[in-house]
């Protein structure tokens, strides 16, 4: 049990204009303090642009909206299924080709 609370670690991060309380693994503390400036960051470019005319639960949603849209991006451009079906029919053939030689 110490063992894995040596793993973890109970970090602060400050989203916006609040503060939240967190128990992440320690290797992935730099991947949520990034994520949560980026998230202010973000609501805060919407907030500024938009403040008074829509709801904070409207921003906060373009937000999300936001980033989940360069996740996907970035998530489509690192789609390796393409490839590799390519290089699995490439394989099939070179060896077949392969076979009929010997």
């Amino acid at each position: 049990m110490a063992e894995q609370n040596k793993d973890r670690l109970h970090i602060r991060l400050h989203v916006y204009d609040e503060e939240i309380e967190v128990v992440v693994k320690r290797e992935e503390e730099e991947f949520f303090r990034s994520a949560a400036k980026l998230i202010t960051e973000r609501y805060n470019a919407y907030a500024q642009a938009y403040k008074g005319r829509k709801s904070d639960h409207v921003i906060a949603l373009m937000t999300l909206v936001d980033i989940a849209m360069v996740y996907q991006k970035e998530r489509a451009h690192n789609d390796t299924a393409p490839y590799d079906n390519v290089l699995a029919r490439l394989t099939a053939e070179i060896e077949g080709a392969l076979g009929e030689k010997k």
